[in-house]
């Protein structure tokens, strides 16, 4: 029987019956199991700290020490391991009383061999998620600092750690680079907050959501009537994300900012002095924006003289049950429930799933299974619901909307080969707003070319 790409469990068998032992030591180890054996359930218990068994499986009556005995022993030991119990005297009471105990589960002689295997298989798993669980939340209990700002353990994630404190105390300009959810916003934040400028404020301003007829305003402030966000990032940090979507008419007045650290408000004639770091970020090629004349090359270079690139989930796919475990307990935090345990199949959905949505569809997702299992139901895979999943009705009006939009503003991106504007006039919307609806719905633009 192959074993290929197989766990090996370990379980330990307690019996006193050499027929019956030697018999599920045949069974267990022709199907890869690792099998240690015990005569009495005392003579085990003075070994149980040297073992690491998955499982054990006991008789129930034994010379000296029962079953029963031996659960409490366990517990009283602080041992989590599941104890699978079989006997040939078993009734309803004694399988009641021995599961209050903490058994896994009773089975009577004679059993059928492949239900013990499938409970023993199930009981192991269940030990691996439930020993993994605990590892997780001792490593996010030790994390400070980054690491629990931009928590993971892959090689992607520690590079971008390094490179944030690298360029914390470097006041030029910084450009980061990712698909959406990615966390770009979150990486301008802790680079502002190990900055020179971290006792000052940090503003962020989208600039797809701006109304091009509005953006200069909000960018320079109007003179004498209202303050503009190079006004409020004064002294900090102004984060400009999807910096794309800036119009071209601003582009050459927020160059001159950024070089000559002073700007003129609309309708002013004054100019006033700033002093901020400058941060931006897109998920667009904005090198093509230069070729067709959307970006102006002299800004995209001054924008980009450092440049972070965040890893998509996909690329750091070993961090993603850290991270689901992370925001299960965040939510479990704010909605005063206790995180759902991890079942088998809810990492084998975690780890199958693409992420288009990276980090923040996680989150998203971790909420859904946490709301829903305060309800007594959910499963990770149930929580994802992916948007090719037709058989998964929207619950509310506003669902239905944005899933019909994400569907209809794809089907066009598609068609026209992401030419944006050709994109606005099909749909009958303004570059802004289909920008706007862009970033909100999470669509990545490059995916769908």
């Amino acid at each position: 029987m192959s074993t290929d790409n197989k766990p090996t469990f370990r379980v330990i068998v307690i019996d006193d019956d050499k027929e019956m032992r030697e018999s599920l030591v045949h069974l267990l180890e022709t199907t890869s199991w690792q099998v240690d054996t015990f005569t009495r359930a005392d003579s085990f218990l003075e070994r149980i700290d040297s073992l690491e068994p998955d499982v054990i499986l006991s008789d129930y009556r034994m010379p000296g020490m029962d079953g029963m005995e031996m659960l409490r022993q366990l517990k009283l030991k602080n041992v989590r391991v599941p104890v699978v119990l079989i006997s040939a005297h078993g009734d309803i009471p004694m399988a009641v009383e021995a599961m209050q105990i903490g058994a896994y589960t009773f089975l009577e002689k004679p059993f059928d061999p492949r239900r013990l295997l499938s409970v023993l298989k199930h009981a192991a798993e269940q030990h691996r998620l439930n020993e993994d669980a605990e590892r997780l939340k001792a490593r996010l209990a030790q994390l400070s600092g980054l690491d629990r700002i931009l928590i993971g353990q892959t090689e992607e994630i520690s590079r971008l750690r390094e490179d944030i404190l690298n360029f914390s105390d470097v006041d030029a300009p910084i450009m980061l680079l990712g698909e959406t959810g990615t966390g770009k916003e979150v990486v301008a934040r802790a680079l502002h907050d190990l900055s020179n400028h971290a006792n000052g404020p940090f503003v962020v301003l989208n600039c797809a959501t701006i109304p091009a007829e509005r953006f200069e305003i909000s960018m320079f402030g109007e003179a004498a009537t209202s303050p503009g966000v190079l006004a409020s990032a004064d002294g900090g940090t102004l984060f400009l994300d999807e910096i794309g979507a800036c119009p071209a008419p601003v582009q050459a007045k927020l160059l001159r900012a950024i070089e000559t650290r002073e700007y003129i408000p609309v309708g002013g004639e004054k100019a006033i002095p700033t002093n901020m770091r400058i941060l931006s970020a897109t998920n667009e090629n904005l090198e093509a924006g230069v070729a067709n004349g959307d970006f102006r090359a002299d800004l995209l270079y001054r924008l980009n003289t450092l440049v972070l690139n965040l890893p998509t989930l996909r690329e750091r796919r070993s961090d993603v049950v850290l991270l689901f475990s992370h925001f299960l307990a965040e939510y479990g935090a704010v909605y005063e429930v206790g995180p759902p345990e991890l079942k088998h199949e809810d990492v084998s959905a975690l780890m199958s799933h693409d992420w288009p949505g990276n980090v923040r569809e996680l989150r998203h997702v971790a909420e859904r299974l946490l709301l829903a299992a305060r309800r007594g139901r959910g499963s990770v895979a149930e929580a994802i619901k992916p948007d090719h999943d037709h058989g998964d009705v929207p619950d509310t009006l506003r669902e239905a909307v944005a899933a019909f939009e994400r569907e209809l503003i794809a089907k066009a991106i598609k068609t026209h080969q992401g030419k944006m504007d050709a994109v606005a006039e099909s749909l009958g919307i303004g570059r802004r707003t289909l920008n706007e609806k862009i970033v909100k719905l999470g669509l990545d633009k490059n995916a769908l070319i």
